[in-house]
């Protein structure tokens, strides 16, 4: 890490420089406990979305607490994950270009690699990559949940990859990626529900034609923090990919419970904390508009999307009771390739 945190551990949090990313330990805590609490009992496992945070750190934390891995968007954050100790990571995205796949493959060494196909010539790639390494890959086959961006459509497009799949000798079939993006936002539960109960109907027809097929589906891995209480009680998915759940943020604090209210299922714990850097005018202030603040004066602000924020840090300034208590490398942040 070459850029310098902006604080030292036991320094007060008004001492500590701005910009900076913070997590407020407590609630992150609260929060980190929270999912394995809420799926206890139930047949699914957490899979966390390290996207998120981009933090091996926070992801051995997840870990601890019973998660069965993380996933990552791109071959550089599954290389930090990697090389900061996680030993199970899927990448929940395909992966084009030979440069690319020799990294992905080479991690399959040290870990355990998933990785997604919605072409058949990704598959083709995929198996030659993994036999140039020595190594059998698991290859999820990605579904069109109603997103409309990446995955083949559900039922036989999605057999006949898997049917590719398991005629590929380094390459082994892991099961469905059913990641319905769009649903996280949707505002209403009521919404959200539908929504995610149509996304299952597909995920687990597409299933039981594999298995009709003699073609086992191991895992059926998807949800987010917004919907993660609709998949984990389906009877279809498998595994969830909850990542915000840890920060929460502004966008996530608009979703609305059964009840109608702001959700509750988890609560703010990452801000951005900021200096008041210009007055001009009794109504506007550079940073937040409040008459209350005046020049100089620090703010806590909650992101609006935690992942692009976190992308912009190079540190987590973790505290407790106001005090820095631990800082944490972002190493994954700016992973573009």
């Amino acid at each position: 890490m070459t850029i310098r945190p902006p604080a030292e551990i036991g320094m007060p949090l008004d001492e500590v420089d701005t910009p900076a990313l913070v997590i407020d330990l407590e609630a992150f805590e609260r929060n980190l406990r929270r999912l394995p609490e809420r799926i206890s009992g139930s047949p699914v496992r957490a899979r966390p979305h390290a996207k998120t945070h981009k933090c091996p750190t926070i992801a051995l934390k997840q870990m601890d607490l019973g998660a069965v891995g993380v996933c990552c968007q791109k071959v550089s954050e599954a290389e930090a994950m990697v090389q900061g100790g996680v030993r199970d990571v899927l990448v929940t995205n395909e992966i084009v270009g030979r440069q690319k796949l020799r990294r992905l493959t080479s991690l399959a060494h040290d870990a355990r690699i998933g990785v997604c196909a919605d072409d058949v010539s990704q598959i083709r790639a995929l198996d030659a990559a993994a036999g140039d390494a020595g190594v059998t890959l698991p290859v999820y086959i990605e579904v069109n949940m109603g997103g409309n961006r990446c995955g083949v459509e559900p039922g036989e497009p999605a057999l006949g990859l898997a049917r590719q799949i398991g005629d590929a000798p380094h390459l082994v079939f892991g099961g469905l990626q059913a990641y319905h993006g769009s649903a996280q936002h949707l505002r209403g539960w009521e919404e959200r529900r539908q929504a995610i109960a149509q996304a299952a109907e597909k995920a687990g027809r597409t299933r039981d034609l594999l298995a009709r097929h003699g073609i086992e589906c191991p895992t059926v891995t998807g949800a987010g923090t917004g919907t993660f209480e609709f998949e984990s009680a389906s009877g279809v998915y498998t595994e969830l990919q909850c990542g915000s759940y840890i920060f929460m943020d502004a966008d996530y604090g608009r979703n609305l419970d059964r009840d109608g209210a702001p959700t509750k299922a988890f609560e703010p714990s990452l801000f951005v904390w900021a200096t008041v850097m210009s007055r001009p005018t009794e109504d506007r202030t550079i940073s937040g508009a409040t008459n209350r603040l005046h020049l100089g004066d620090k703010v806590r602000l909650i992101p609006g999307h935690c992942d692009p924020t976190v992308n912009l840090y190079d540190w987590y300034v973790c505290i407790r009771a106001n005090r820095v208590e631990q800082l944490w490398p972002i190493t994954a942040r700016g992973a573009v390739y």
